[in-house]
């Protein structure tokens, strides 16, 4: 004999209609994660090989080891990353994260101009929409839960 489970109606919820910022708060969530990929990458690189980059560590606005920068981008990026996977399960508390940390790539790649002029202005700019996709409307998303099916 199977057993059937049914919902009693009073007990019944109408699934979570999200506004249609809810899209930008998953690009924001996904592209964190890309960006903290891409960060890790560019640290490895400037760890693995140092003489990869445009420019000498005098050049750089903060002058530095390139080594040390490379260490700084793989920390930012497995942060970034991790937090990525977090705004995209529906954290609130990793919204506000993920805005800390990507204002922190922002300036982390304005001092990487000089190495890296075209990608680093292309991070910046990304850092600034994943910063208004994550703040503008942040309570508009909620992860899907079992409750929703």
């Amino acid at each position: 004999m199977t057993a059937t489970r049914t919902t009693p109606p009073d007990t019944y919820r109408e699934p979570r209609q999200g506004s249609a910022w809810t899209g930008w708060i998953a690009f924001g969530g996904i592209m964190l994660l890309l960006m903290g990929l891409f960060a890790a990458i560019e640290g490895i690189v400037a760890i693995a090989n140092p003489t990869f980059y445009a420019v000498a560590p005098s050049g750089l606005l903060v002058t530095g080891d390139l080594t040390v920068w490379g260490w700084v981008q793989l920390g930012l990026g497995v942060v970034a990353f991790v937090t990525g996977l977090a705004v995209l399960a529906g954290n609130a508390v990793a919204r506000v994260v993920a805005a800390i940390i990507a204002g922190i790539s922002a300036i982390v790649h304005l001092a990487f101009i000089p190495a890296y002029p075209f990608w680093a202005i292309i991070v910046i700019a990304l850092d600034v929409i994943v910063i208004y996709a994550l703040t503008a409307h942040g309570d508009d998303y909620r992860a899907p839960s079992k409750m929703d099916y």
